[in-house]
């Protein structure tokens, strides 16, 4: 939009330059031409009627004085040449006749047409013949310094049309990145209410829109959170009258049923709980020791979970949450692609985390659609295999509420690999 804008000015203002530099040589044109012609025939007639008087021997003495810019005289009959062409030189012609007189036997001539040079014959009272070469010129000359003011003008127009886009694009760029700003959590940056009445009236719009949105989050996650909880305690009672149940295959049935129900009410207060995740309070860890205290935690319980890559120094992160995000997407792998491989690099800035596995993978059309609450790819409800849709989702709230972001790619040569980055 600022290219667009600074063309559009910048190629306005050149445009009305450009008419205003036209516009002054024509009028010095027409003013030059004007000026020719008033004063050329009286100049003319003078000068012909001076050499008239001097006698034949003092005519060329006078030569020098009687030139001017754009005419000279010439004693003798001139160059031969062709009949006037122009009808400024016949006009001319004409007006010199005029004003010297039939006795003169005056008469035109075009000696060259590019450029414009005719000559006006004349023949004196003792019979000699006089000749007036005129060259039109068709514009005033131009000042040394001009062109160097009219570059300077263009540069003005150029850093004025710049600073005017600039002021005008900048409300859209702090809006765009405010937008961009907003977290699950809603505690993006808020734009400054301040600036033209149109800027401030959108900012205070868009603060006012990110208060709604942050009113609507909570209510949603607070219904969610509300009812994962209260369905918990008749969970339990219905689970410790099933045990009570003489043993069969009915009572192993209800009792695998709420084992499975108690796991989406504690997925559903987790997924509303991760949108706080940004809550916590940033700390610098040593990141390589984080990702191994987190494999060898795995390692420990006998799956088979390894770490690839090492790098040095330290990341501030938020590391219960990352923890959960990084957990979510090892047990998946764990559990679809029978081992995780971790590993971690530096991009930039930017600390890159990939959990990998040689499972099934996802097809291309639904890595996206895994991510959201509750859509899972097999149509089993069994936990085992389909789970409670909501591992993915709860790890990509996450990411977003501490301003990172989580990507899904298929493997090369087969599998999944999910890859965290963290400003």
């Amino acid at each position: 939009m600022a290219s667009r804008l600074y063309l559009i000015i910048f190629t306005g203002l050149l445009l009305a330059q450009a008419l205003s530099v036209a516009l002054v040589l024509y009028e010095r044109f027409q003013s030059a031409t004007s000026v020719m012609l008033n004063t050329l025939e009286n100049d003319v007639g003078t000068s012909v009627a001076v050499l008239d008087r001097e006698a034949p021997e003092e005519r060329a003495s006078w030569l020098p004085r009687l030139r001017r810019d754009n005419y000279r005289f010439i004693l003798g009959p001139g160059d031969p040449g062709e009949p006037l062409t122009t009808r400024r030189a016949r006009d001319v012609t004409q007006m010199i006749a005029r004003e010297v007189g039939a006795g003169y036997h005056v008469r035109g001539e075009t000696v060259s047409r590019s450029p414009e040079r005719y000559q006006v014959h004349f023949t004196l009272h003792d019979g000699s013949p006089l000749t007036l070469e005129i060259t039109p010129r068709g514009v005033m000359p131009v000042a040394d310094w001009l062109p160097a003011v009219l570059v300077l003008q263009v540069a003005v127009l150029l850093a004025c049309g710049w600073f005017a886009v600039r002021q005008a694009t900048r409300p859209l760029l702090r809006l765009a990145r405010a937008a961009d700003g907003i977290t699950p959590s809603v505690d993006g940056p808020r734009m400054a209410q301040d600036g033209p009445t149109e800027v401030a009236h959108a900012a205070s719009a868009f603060n006012a829109m990110q208060d709604r949105i942050g009113q609507y989050l909570k209510e949603r996650l607070h219904i969610l959170a509300s009812i994962s909880h209260d369905l918990q305690t008749p969970i339990t009672r219905m689970r410790l009258r099933a045990e009570s149940l003489d043993e069969g295959v009915e009572r192993d049935r209800l009792l695998a049923d709420l084992a499975e129900m108690e796991h989406l009410v504690r997925e559903g207060v987790a997924y509303a709980r991760s949108a706080h995740g940004g809550d916590e309070t940033p700390v610098r860890i040593d990141a390589h020791a984080f990702l191994e205290s987190l494999v060898f935690d795995y390692q420990d319980t006998g799956k088979p979970v390894t770490l690839t890559g090492r790098i040095e120094g330290v990341a501030t992160v938020r590391p219960r949450a990352l923890r959960r995000v990084l957990g979510n997407l090892v047990d998946n792998a764990v559990k679809y692609g029978g081992s995780a491989e971790v590993g971690v690099c530096r991009d930039g800035g930017a600390l890159c985390i990939t959990v990998s596995d040689r499972g099934p993978g996802i097809p291309e059309g639904e890595l996206d659609d895994v991510m959201q609450p509750f859509y899972r790819l097999e149509a089993s409800r069994n936990r085992d295999t389909g789970g409670a849709g909501l591992g993915l989702a709860i790890a990509l709230q996450l990411m977003r509420s501490i301003g990172g972001n989580l990507t899904l790619a298929n493997r090369e040569g087969g599998g999944l690999v999910a890859t965290v980055v963290l400003p």
